[in-house]
């Protein structure tokens, strides 16, 4: 089970959604057809299967515009859910319930999308080592729960910034005068606490890569199944193979096979689609 985050690290995202929400004057439609005093029970339930995320963050929500709001979250992230199941249910002032809405399914929807299709993304590497994992591809402002329902749906995380890594790409290589010279540097100067990837296209690169030395991981780009098995058999477990470029869903298992370390794929956070959730009364 994926421990939750501290509720100080997400509460200013949240706030930020339920301002942009609610807007200068608020809930308008809610405060002039709900008479004060009215209760309700709400419950949010899932529209189709899936894997849940974004829970910690929709009670948040709720609580944010009404803390005497009675959250009881009935499926933890991470859980499976199956269609008509009941995620969490939300007790109190109808008028809170309806101004917290959106924002919650919002989150939930979002997040549970990424989840799922992550745990797709896993199902298709069963029986071989590989991992899926995420990248930087995240919308601005959410990474950090992005990322959290990548690992929700059985995925793992790349680096969630540009400083916990280095990771040279192929501009990098390009505007630093070759892979000589970017090894040769990060050698020089990068702290001992730093793991370092290259990244690389051509069996060749590999090669050098692996003959100067200085590199934890490899990101094997845009390679062919056939290449990428070759690449792995050259890297012997001196490297960390990744197989990165174009991981579509349908390729995953092929890819898997190779005997790579990581496969990373931004599809799992830029083109996941919002998992069907409803709030119902």
């Amino acid at each position: 089970m994926i421990p939750p985050l501290p509720d100080l690290v997400l509460d200013p995202m949240v706030r930020a959604a339920l301002a942009e929400d609610l807007g200068q004057y608020g809930d308008i439609t809610t405060r002039t057809v709900i008479p004060e005093g009215v209760r309700y029970t709400a419950r949010l339930n899932a529209r189709e299967d899936g894997v849940v995320s974004g829970m910690q963050v929709a009670r948040m929500a709720f609580h944010l515009v009404d803390p005497a709001l009675s959250v009881e979250t009935l499926l933890a992230d991470g859980a499976p859910c199956a269609k008509g199941q009941t995620l969490m249910t939300i007790e109190g002032a109808a008028a809170s319930i309806l101004s917290a809405e959106r924002v919650a399914l919002n989150f939930a929807g979002r997040l549970s999308g990424i989840a799922s299709l992550t745990a797709r993304f896993v199902a298709e590497t069963r029986g071989t080592d590989a991992r899926i994992t995420c990248t930087r591809k995240t919308t601005p402002g959410l990474r950090i729960v992005e990322k959290l329902a990548v690992l929700h749906g059985g995925g793992f995380n790349h680096r969630f910034s540009l400083s916990d890594a280095i990771l040279i790409k192929d501009n990098h290589i390009a505007a630093a005068g070759g892979i000589k010279a970017v090894l040769e540097a990060t050698k020089a100067s990068a702290s001992h606490m730093v793991r370092v990837e290259i990244e690389v296209d051509r069996l060749d690169q590999l090669a050098e890569v692996l003959d100067i030395g200085g590199a934890d991981v490899v990101l094997l780009d845009n390679m062919d199944p056939d290449t990428l098995r070759e690449a792995v058999a050259m890297a012997g477990g001196r490297v960390v193979t990744e197989a990165s470029g174009n991981m579509v869903l349908g390729r995953i298992a092929e890819v898997a096979a190779t005997g790579v370390d990581y496969i990373s794929s931004g599809a799992l956070t830029h083109s996941a689609r919002a998992l069907d959730l409803g709030l119902d009364f």
